[in-house]
């Protein structure tokens, strides 16, 4: 397929960006994303599930495999968690030289929900888990053929992982039930992971006592350089920090444009390694100066920051940073892989400030 003359982005990408969709950057003023806005990833088709018909089969390496109904789980003890999310792939597109070709994200695929469901750790000790146990398998009802491989998706986490209090089985998002894109009946939610491990249209999981060695976890999602290297797995998210362009847009470059004087920036910022720390702004490739933290919308989530910039007449870039409790910040610049993960560089808003910004823009 022949791509296009400016930007080299194929209509095979086109139509997985048209399927799929980001939440936009002004949504960042939502502290819980509202749920039309919330970025979307569907690999294969959304699956038409009856709720009444529909079975999560528990087994593998467990004494007591069982099968169980909706209305079984949703009888169980209930946790409601403000979790972030974020796309293994976002930022792939900002890479050069491109690599392969896939989802063409730039900053925004990523959304904090308020996911509702049971604890999975009670239902896996219930299930009584073999001593050698190894990882546990998520596979959804989503069923189509990557790689050249036919597979359900399935993605697996260490049995540690599994066992944490903090994973669900969610039937519901912002107090409302799961809708069909974002996996109804049931899904799973891992938080501090990547959103590739959030597996949707829940259907089974299964106990291993061996390493998982499906598509997605062997092929897919992991940092190499090349074809031929197997790579190292991607698993907890980066940090991270946005912010809310200022100003008003130009419709097709989307430059910000902005009137001379005081102008509050404002963002969110996550790691799926610990709390967020510090976040910083940096003004026309300036040093990095200190914005002000708000409070952690819960352990799992995003919290708010902002900074207070004079906006001066003239074209100028802004860029964002965070850094968080575990030591991990922000590179300056990209970190490439062939695949486009994990691209956690900072984020660089265009802005024009005048009495008439758009007076500024290229005729």
């Amino acid at each position: 397929m022949e791509a296009g003359t400016a930007s080299g982005i194929t209509l095979e990408e086109l139509g997985l960006a048209a399927r799929n969709h980001a939440m936009p950057l002004e949504a960042l003023r939502h502290a819980v994303t509202p749920l039309g806005l919330h970025y979307l990833l569907i690999h294969f088709d959304i699956p038409a599930v009856d709720a009444a018909e529909w079975r999560l089969t528990l087994g593998g390496r467990v004494e007591r495999p069982r099968e169980l109904t909706l209305a079984e789980l949703q009888a169980l003890p209930q946790r409601t968690l403000p979790v972030t999310f974020e796309c293994a792939g976002n930022g792939r597109a900002l890479l050069e030289p491109r690599g392969s070709l896939s989802q063409p994200w730039l900053n925004e695929a990523v959304g904090t929900g308020e996911w509702t469901g049971t604890p999975l750790a009670p239902l896996l000790e219930e299930a009584g888990v073999a001593s050698d146990a190894i990882d546990v398998v998520f596979t959804g009802l989503d069923r189509g053929a990557q790689g050249g491989v036919m597979q359900d998706y399935a993605r697996a986490v260490p049995i540690s992982e599994a066992l944490r209090e903090d994973v669900l089985l969610v039937w519901a998002i912002n107090g409302q039930p799961l809708p069909p894109q974002h996996g109804h009946p049931l899904r799973v939610v891992v938080p501090g992971w990547y959103g590739m491990t959030q597996v949707k249209w829940l259907c089974a999981i299964t106990v291993l006592a061996e390493p998982f060695r499906g598509w997605q976890q062997e092929v897919s999602y992991r940092m190499r350089q090349a074809e031929e290297e197997q790579g190292e797995p991607v698993s907890r998210m980066r940090p991270r920090a946005l912010m809310v362009p200022p100003g008003v847009p130009d419709f097709f470059t989307r430059t910000r444009l902005l009137e001379p004087g005081m102008c509050l920036i404002e963002g969110r910022a996550w790691s799926g390694h610990g709390p967020i720390e510090r976040v910083e702004v940096s003004v026309d490739g300036g040093d990095w100066r200190p914005a002000e933290l708000g409070e952690h919308l819960s352990p799992y989530a995003w919290c708010g920051w902002s900074f207070e910039w004079q906006a001066e007449p003239g074209a100028h870039e802004l860029r964002c940073r965070a850094s968080d409790a575990a030591g991990q910040a922000q590179p300056e610049e990209p970190e490439w892989n062939l695949d486009g993960f994990c691209n956690n560089a900072p984020q660089r808003v265009a802005v024009l400030v005048g009495e008439q910004p758009e007076l500024l823009l290229p005729s």
